[in-house]
C-alpha cells in the first residue's frame, strides 16, 4: 500500500532502545507522537508508537510484544518511520539499516553516517581531513588504558555513547582510574581528549527541499553550566539554554560553515545536531547527533522555533522531506 492509497500519511515512530539513553529516547517518542496527533498537522498523519524495550523487545501501540518479524510488518504497513531512539543499536544505523532492509522511508541519516557520526573517534578523522579543528586526543582499549599516563586536564568519554554518560572532566591522577572505568562500562574504546576552552555552541542542520539537496540552518544555542556538561547537568535542570546565542557575525558565519562542512563530510540526512567549542582561534567541533533529543523543550526543536519553525512544523517537514527524498515504497 502506497500513501497515495490513502488520505492520511502513516507514520510509525519507534521509541526506548537498548542503549543507556532508553528513557531520554521514551521521552522523545512521545512527544513527537502528541505533537503529530494533536498539533496543527493533526490530520495529515496516522500515528503508529512502537517501543523497543531495554532487552531488545518490541512493543506495539497497546503495549504487547509482537518480535521482529511483528514490528517488520507493522513498518512494512507505513508510509514513513520516525525513529527517535538515540545512541547505539538506534541512531548508530542499526534502525536505519532495517528500514532500508524492509524498503520503507525514514526520517534521518542512512545506516554510514549514523554510524560514522555515533563514533566520535571516526567523526574527529573525517572532520579533520576537511579542516574542521576538534579537540587533541587519543583513541583507548582496555588493554592499552593501563600505559596511558596524564600529565594535563582531559576529558575521558566512551567512542559510541550519548546524553554525556560516562563522559567525566579528569585534573589528576588519582580521578584517572575511575573515569575510565565509567567510560568502559558504555564503551570497549574510550576517547581521551584535551579539554577545550571556549563557549559551548550547538547548531542543527536540516536536509530540506527537492531530493533533500537544500540545507537549513537553525539558530545558534549556547549551553552555561556551573561545573561541568554532564548527563546531571543535561537533565537534572543544571544547564542553562541560550537561543539565539549572542555572537558575532564572523563567529556566527564560521560557525555555520563548520556546521555544513561537517553535516556533508558525514553523509547526514534528515536533522543532525553539531556541537562546537568556540574558542579564541575559531570553532572546535565536539560531536554530532544524527538523533538528538525531541521532546518540544530539547535543544534542536528549542533552535528551529527561534527561528520560527515550531515543534509540530518541524516534525512536518521532516517527515515530507524522508518522503520525498526516498525512493523506496511501503507495502
Amino acid at each position: 500500500m502506497t500513501m497515495t492509497t490513502r488520505a492520511r500519511t502513516r507514520v510509525a515512530v519507534i521509541g526506548g532502545g537498548q542503549s543507556g539513553e532508553h528513557d531520554v529516547s521514551l521521552a522523545s517518542a512521545a512527544s513527537v507522537v502528541a505533537a503529530l496527533r494533536t498539533g496543527r498537522h493533526a490530520a495529515t498523519y496516522d500515528v503508529v508508537p512502537l517501543t523497543i524495550d531495554r532487552d531488545g523487545t518490541w512493543r506495539d501501540a497497546g503495549d504487547r510484544p509482537i518480535g521482529l518479524v511483528g514490528a517488520v510488518h507493522v513498518l512494512r504497513s507505513c508510509d514513513v518511520v520516525l525513529p527517535v531512539v538515540h545512541g547505539p543499536r538506534g541512531e548508530d544505523g542499526t534502525l536505519a539499516a532495517l528500514c532500508d532492509l524492509a524498503q520503507v522511508p525514514y526520517v534521518g541519516s542512512g545506516v554510514a553516517a549514523g554510524a560514522l557520526a555515533m563514533d566520535k573517534w571516526a567523526t574527529k578523522l573525517v572532520a579533520e581531513a576537511v579542516g574542521i579543528r576538534t579537540a587533541p586526543g587519543v583513541l583507548l582499549t582496555r588493554a592499552g588504558a593501563a600505559s596511558y599516563v596524564l600529565d594535563h586536564p582531559v576529558v575521558v568519554k566512551p567512542v559510541a555513547a550519548g546524553s554525556s554518560q560516562g563522559v567525566a572532566l579528569v585534573r589528576t591522577a588519582a580521578e584517572l582510574g575511575p573515569a575510565l572505568d565509567a567510560a568502559f562500562a558504555h564503551d570497549d574504546r574510550v576517547l581521551v581528549e584535551d579539554v577545550v576552552v571556549g563557549r559551548e555552541i550547538d547548531l542543527a542542520v536540516v536536509a530540506t527541499g527537492p531530493d533533500g539537496r537544500e540545507r537549513l540552518v537553525s539558530p545558534a544555542l549556547e549551553i552555561e553550566v556551573d561545573g561541568f556538561f554532564d548527563f546531571d547537568a543535561k537533565y537534572g535542570g543544571g544547564a542553562r539554554f541560550t537561543v539565539p546565542a549572542a555572537l558575532a557575525p564572523a563567529d556566527r558565519a564560521a560557525l555555520e560553515a563548520a556546521a555544513l562542512a561537517t553535516y556533508e563530510a558525514l553523509g547526514c540526512r534528515g536533522v543532525a545536531r553539531v556541537d562546537f567549542f568556540l574558542t579564541a582561534d575559531g570553532p572546535v567541533l565536539n560531536e554530532v547527533n544524527t538523533m538528538p533529543g525531541f521532546t518540544a523543550t530539547s535543544q534542536v526543536p528549542r533552535m528551529f522555533a527561534a527561528a520560527g519553525l515550531d515543534h509540530p512544523d518541524l516534525l512536518d517537514l521532516l517527515v515530507r522531506d524522508a518522503l520525498g527524498s526516498s525512493t523506496s515504497v511501503a507495502a
